[in-house]
């Protein structure tokens, strides 16, 4: 039941990790899109990439976690 509602968690954090990665633009909305933030834009989008690199990894490890039968 807890991984369960673990699952549910991760896809909603995926979801908006995937969402905040705008299509060709990156995260220059959010930022403004100046120059000046450019160090800082970079940082978070590389940021944004692992972080959801890892919830897809963790939501797959959970998926199949709970195809196991449970004794």
């Amino acid at each position: 039941m807890i991984i369960a509602i673990v699952q549910i968690i991760v896809a909603a954090l995926l979801i908006i990790a995937i969402l905040l990665q705008a299509q060709g633009g990156g995260l220059s909305p959010v930022f403004g899109g100046g120059g000046e933030m450019y160090r800082s834009k970079q940082s978070a989008e590389k940021l944004l990439i692992i972080a959801t690199c890892v919830l897809a990894a963790l939501l797959a490890v959970l998926s199949i976690a709970l195809l196991i039968p449970r004794s």
